[in-house]
Order: C-alpha cells, then sequence, then structure tokens
C-alpha cells in the first residue's frame, strides 16, 4: 500500500470537509425539523420573495445577455476603432459590487443629489423597488456575458461568416444565422452566472427596498430562525442547481477551437453612430455615472466638512483602519485559500478520477452557496455547539473561514492549471539527482506554480474585499471594513461618509480586477497576427479563451 499517496488522499479529504459543512448543516437542520421545512416552504412568506427573486434574477440575466452580446460582438466584429480601449471601459463595471451600485444610484437620486443640481429638478421619482434594482444589477453584471461571449468570438473561424456575406446575406443576418449559433453557448453561460449573482445578491436589494429571497432570510434570521435555515437551503438548493447548469454549458459548448486565419470585421456603415452611442451610453451609465455621483458626494463632504468628529469627513484618517482591515483580512484570506485548495488541486490533477471530481465539486459547491447562506450556516452552527466550536462565533477566524469557503473554488481552479502545468520529467529529473519529496516540492514545483498560483490568490483577495454579508454576520465586535463603512453609512444616508469609503474600495477593485481580469482577457484578444484580409476590414487579432470568474 502507498502510505504517502494514501496520506495525500486522507489530507485532501479533510481539507474539503469545510467547504461541504454549510449545505450539510441546512439539510440536517432542516431535516429535524421537517414541519418547520414544509411550513416555510408552502408558505406565502417563501413564494413571493422567491418568485420576486427568480423575476429578478431572470430579468437581469436577459438584459445583461442582451447588452453584453451586443457590445462583445461591436467590438470583436465591426470596424469600430479604438476596439482594445472599448473593450477595456467595457469590462470595468466589475469594479463596482453591488451595493455600492445601489448606494451611488440612491445618492444620485437624493435631495440635494447629482441629479437634482444638474437638472434642477426639486421632486425626484422614486428608484427603490424591482426598478432600482433591475437597473443596478444590469449594468454591472453585462461584463460576464460580455467575458465570455468576446472570448468565444475570437476563437471562432470566419470561414462561415465570410461565406454567409458571399452569398448576399446582410450583416444582421449574418449575426443571427451565423454567429450567435457558435456563440450560444457562451451567451447561456453568461447569463447563467448573470442569474447566479442576482439571486445571491443581497447588499443592492437591501438598499433598494426590493424583498427578494436574500432579504427574507436576513430579516428572519433573529425572529424567525427556522424559516430563515428553511430559506437558505431553498436559496442553496437554486444556486447549485444553476452552478451545476453553468458548468455544464460550459463543457459543452464553450471549447475551444482553432483559429483559423483572419478575423473578419464588419464594415458598419450607417450603423457606425448608433453603434458608438450605443457603447458611449452603456459605459456611462455603467462606469462614469456611479463612480461620478460618489465623487460628487465625497467632493461636496470633504469642502463643507462636519460637525461630527467620528466623520471621516472630519476626520480623513479615520480611513485607514477599515482599509487595513480590508487589506489585512484579505491577504490572510487568500493565503490561507490557496494553502487549503493546494493539497485537493494536487489530489484531483495528479489523480484524475470520480474521488478527485467529488473533491473539486464540493469545493465549487462551496462557492455556489450565497455569501449571506454560508455566513448564517456558520452562525447557527457555531451558537449551537458549544465548547470551542461555539466559542468562534464572531471571531477572525470564522470569519476568514466563511470567506474561504465562498470563494476557495476561485482559487482552485488557478491552483488546479499551476498543477497541471508541471512537466513531470523535471519531478523525474528532481527524482534521480536524490532530492526528496519536501525539496523537489519547494525547489522545482513552487516556483513553477507561483504565478497561477498568486493570480488565484489575487482572485480570492479580490472577492474578499467587496465581500459584505459574510462580514456582516461573522465580523468580531468593532472590526470594521470597507465595505460594512459604506454599508452603515448608506443605511444612515450619510453619502457623503459612503461615497469616501466606496470610491476606496472602488480603486482598490479596481487595480486588482484590472490585473487580474482584464489585462489577460485583453492580451489574449489583442496579439496581432499575419494575414490577408477581406476588403474593408482592419488589421486582425487572435487569442485563446481566457479564464472568467463568477460574481
Amino acid at each position: 500500500m502507498n502510505w504517502r499517496a494514501a496520506g495525500a488522499t486522507a489530507l485532501a479529504v479533510a481539507l474539503t470537509v469545510p467547504f461541504a459543512l454549510p449545505f450539510a448543516y441546512l439539510l440536517v437542520r432542516n431535516a429535524g425539523d421537517l414541519s418547520g421545512l414544509w411550513g416555510a416552504v408552502s408558505d406565502n412568506h417563501l413564494v413571493g420573495p422567491l418568485l420576486r427573486s427568480l423575476v429578478l434574477g431572470a430579468s437581469v440575466a436577459l438584459a445583461a445577455a442582451v447588452l453584453g452580446t451586443a457590445a462583445a460582438w461591436l467590438v470583436a466584429r465591426t470596424d469600430l476603432r479604438a476596439r482594445r480601449t472599448w473593450a477595456l471601459l467595457l469590462c470595468l463595471p466589475l469594479v463596482i459590487p453591488s451595493f455600492v451600485g445601489a448606494v451611488a444610484l440612491i445618492a444620485a437620486f437624493a435631495p440635494g443629489g447629482l441629479v437634482e443640481q444638474v437638472l434642477g429638478i426639486g421632486f425626484l421619482p422614486e428608484v427603490s423597488g424591482f426598478g432600482g434594482a433591475f437597473v443596478v444589477l444590469t449594468l454591472l453584471t453585462y461584463p460576464y456575458v460580455f467575458l465570455l461571449v468576446m472570448a468565444r468570438l475570437r476563437t471562432l473561424s470566419p470561414s462561415l461568416e465570410e461565406s454567409a456575406r458571399m452569398l448576399g446575406r446582410r450583416p444582421l443576418q449574418v449575426f443571427t444565422t451565423v454567429v450567435l449559433p457558435q456563440a450560444r453557448a457562451a451567451v447561456a453561460a453568461g447569463a447563467l452566472l448573470v442569474f447566479l449573482y442576482v439571486i445571491s445578491d443581497f447588499g443592492a436589494v437591501q438598499l433598494l427596498r426590493y424583498d427578494t429571497l436574500t432579504r427574507a432570510i436576513y430579516s428572519d434570521r433573529l425572529l424567525d430562525p427556522t424559516t430563515s435555515i428553511a430559506l437558505s437551503l431553498v436559496l442553496g438548493v437554486i444556486a447549485v442547481a444553476v452552478v451545476a447548469m453553468e458548468r455544464r454549458s460550459s463543457r459543452v459548448g464553450l471549447r475551444d477551437q482553432a483559429r483559423a486565419g483572419a478575423v473578419l470585421h464588419v464594415p458598419l456603415g450607417a450603423w457606425r453612430l448608433p453603434a458608438y452611442l450605443f457603447l458611449v451610453l452603456l459605459i456611462g451609465f455603467a462606469l462614469v455615472a456611479p463612480i461620478a455621483v460618489l465623487a460628487f458626494w465625497a467632493i461636496r463632504g470633504l469642502a463643507n466638512g462636519s460637525a461630527d468628529t467620528a466623520s471621516v469627513v472630519a476626520d480623513p484618517g479615520l480611513i485607514v483602519q477599515p482599509l487595513l482591515s480590508t487589506a489585512g483580512i484579505s491577504v490572510v484570506t487568500a493565503l490561507v485559500a490557496i494553502a487549503i485548495v493546494l493539497p485537493i488541486a494536487y489530489r484531483s490533477v495528479r489523480r484524475p478520477g470520480r474521488l478527485g471530481e467529488v473533491l473539486a465539486g464540493t469545493v465549487v459547491g462551496g462557492f455556489a452557496l450565497p455569501g449571506l447562506v454560508t455566513a448564517l450556516a456558520f452562525v447557527f452552527f457555531t451558537l449551537a455547539t458549544p465548547g470551542p466550536l461555539g466559542a468562534l462565533y464572531q471571531t477572525l477566524p470564522l470569519l476568514v473561514l466563511a470567506y474561504v469557503v465562498h470563494h476557495g473554488a476561485l482559487a482552485l481552479g488557478a491552483a488546479q492549471s499551476a498543477v497541471a502545468g508541471i512537466p513531470a520529467r523535471l519531478d523525474d529529473a528532481a527524482r534521480i539527482m536524490g532530492r526528496n519529496r519536501i525539496r523537489r516540492f519547494i525547489g522545482v514545483e513552487v516556483p513553477l506554480m507561483l504565478p497561477g498560483l498568486a493570480a488565484g490568490a489575487g482572485l480570492v483577495l479580490l472577492s474578499t474585499a467587496k465581500e459584505l454579508p459574510a462580514t456582516l454576520l461573522l465580523a468580531p465586535p468593532g472590526f470594521s471594513t470597507l465595505a460594512i463603512k459604506v454599508w452603515q453609512a448608506a443605511e444612515l444616508a450619510a453619502y457623503e461618509e459612503a461615497a469616501i469609503f466606496a470610491l476606496v474600495l472602488v480603486a482598490i477593485s479596481a487595480v486588482l480586477t484590472w490585473f487580474l481580469v482584464v489585462r489577460p482577457a485583453l492580451r489574449s484578444w489583442t496579439t496581432p497576427v499575419s494575414g490577408t484580409l477581406p476588403s474593408g476590414t482592419e488589421s486582425p487579432v487572435s487569442g485563446s479563451h481566457p479564464e472568467v470568474t463568477a460574481p
């Protein structure tokens, strides 16, 4: 018996247990109170929020699919100028968390806000409810569809499109009959990611007062924990099903295809001005407007000052503590996540099989659960458990564990790619030279895996910095992050203070998103290739399918 392999397998299995714990706890807790589960599921208390969640998710997914697909086709398949710049700008709404977008929308229409100052209107419409949530979530999630469809279009051979054009079909006909069927799987995968993001969202719907399932779970957590746990299980089952559908869509239809020659660029002709107008309006509403609103309130607050000495408006130095807390907890979570998922990645890559798939799938299942559900599961589990486990409630170790469980799948994908990229011959050569397993790991494998592991850690760091519900429920007393500060200020309608914290959070997210998502995608999309172009086209580009992570 290979004791070393058995030990590695046992370690990987043990490290996977925390990722299964929240969902398993919800199952066990609801199974022990089937009458409470049935009462919550059959009651109107569930039906209303569930329908609103599904309607909002489907509506936003459809709108994001239309916007993201149209923008990707314009950038990848037409003769627009400065396509690299357009691609960059269209990705940047990813840097704005949904609750920050909600704060910006509310602050824009607040008395004395930017809309009132620009339009001079004293009475402004209500922006809460379905309409506000739909606008905010659509504008901030379409980049997920854009990234996947853009990547897909870069891998499609233009031969079919050229043949269709030679047969006399118009560009719109070519798009609907040739391009769209080939990119359908990418559109579906992106739409499913958006749907998962929306039904899992808590910050935006809570601030905009739209009663979805996440809002009902949060409001019932203290007064009616049985209903809260039952609703959490329902939301968790829906989320896991959506992730399974997305993964199946990716396996079936998002396999890379070899590029054949140059990319076809359709001349826009008379449609050039409407195309530019569409892109300008999309970027303006999704990116420029929220940042402009936040900047307006931040500048206004700093200029007018505040009599409250505990406000960041009066003392900008107060931003240091939540900034350091955000950075510190994010870095620790990223390092812990890599340390936990690396043995799982080794087991699933080096010894492929059913067990490896189950282990990796369990980690992905932790990501599928909404952050609010994961946090509540840990809250109820620790409060119901005596002894050392019960003492973990509202401590930093439990908060880091919740972050790792929810975002660990982002690190797992990068770790699996890093492990798979190690040539077997290097390990064999090091073994022949007499190096033991530890020395081979440190001296040979770690340097080769470091770039991939750093990318995975960066994705976890980015997601942790923007995490809101888990931080609200599990953070120790007195521990504040930028996300909590934005939330608290928005709840008190202190828009000047909320704007300052939000701008700092957006700036951090922008830097990380640029290096981890946007820059690699732009590199893969805009690498020049040689070739003869059809009449009326510009210089072609080539690229590979970039890795795109879920929200």
